[in-house]
Formats: structure tokens, sequence, C-alpha cells
């Protein structure tokens, strides 16, 4: 065994972003959780629920935003396929980008790997979006972005000050 399949094989520290905005949106959150855990992905803390506006078109329905931190074993690949079976169990249809869904699962960090390709870590959007920084910071008030460095504080603080005041802890 190499190295890198050792470090590959250890447990990881992984935040992932779970949202709905569609039906019964905390129900479809709480299922979303249920299905990671009964798949070998443990749940270490769950942040609490946030509203906030849809995007980019903020007629649709509003969206409720968690992030947790979760530990497995899975390498980035075979936990994005989990994510997208779980998506698609729970109802998820295939559809035009950003449009209203019943279940999205992000992987926001995983355990501070930069990757590009078909998957792109950390999430390349996730330091502008409220919905993501707000709740994490709950969680990990410490976290820092793998490629540019700075501090949760310092991201929330650069948001425009509509996406500080337009999202709301539930």
């Amino acid at each position: 065994m190499t190295k890198q399949d050792i470090l590959e094989n250890r447990v990881k520290s992984i935040y992932l972003g779970i949202g709905s905005n569609l039906g019964n949106k905390k129900n479809y959150i709480e299922k979303t959780k249920f299905e990671l855990e009964k798949k070998k992905i443990k749940i270490l803390r769950s942040s609490s629920f946030y509203e906030s506006l849809s995007w980019p078109n903020t007629k649709n329905p509003k969206f409720l935003n968690i992030i947790v931190e979760v530990k497995t074993n899975y390498t980035v690949n075979e936990l994005l396929k989990n994510c997208k079976e779980i998506e698609k169990k729970l109802g998820r249809k295939k559809s035009f980008i950003n449009a209203p869904r019943v279940c999205d699962i992000d992987i926001i960090d995983y355990n501070q790997k930069i990757m590009t390709g078909n998957i792109v870590l950390p999430h390349p959007r996730m330091h502008t979006r409220n919905f993501v920084l707000f709740p994490l910071f709950e969680i990990n008030k410490h976290w820092f972005h793998p490629i540019s460095k700075f501090h949760i504080k310092n991201l929330i603080l650069s948001l425009p000050n509509r996406d500080i005041t337009s999202i709301k802890q539930i």
C-alpha cells in the first residue's frame, strides 16, 4: 500500500450544503440527513436552518439551507455519486440550471482539498453565497478558504450588504 492510498482511506472531515425550495423544505432537508446517515456518511454537526432568496430569479420560492459537517471513508467521487443518488431518491428532477428543487446537496469543502476537473473543490461559488457562509460560520468559526486562505469572517464581511441583510436564521 502506498502513502497516497493510506491518505485516501483515512476518515475525512467534509462540509456539505443541503438546500430545498419546494414542498415541505424542512422535511426534505431532514430526510436528506437521514439518507446521508443510511449511506454511512456520519453527520458530526449541523447548522440551524437559514432562509434566503432564490438565485438568480428571486421570484422563485425562497430556499431553506443548512451546512452539515460529516465524516466518511468515501472518496470525493464516491461521495458525489451518493449525494446525487439521494437527490434523485428524494424526487429531484433534471431541469434547467438553478431551477427550484426539493433537494440539493453540494460538497462545499472536502478536507481542505483543492481540486479541478469534473469536481471543483472547494465549491467554486461558496465564498459568494450567504446561505453557505452563515451556516458554515455557525458550526466552524475557524474555517478558512483553502485557496484564498481568507477566514470565514472576512468572506462574510466581503458579501454585498443585501446578501448580509436578506438571509434569516430560523
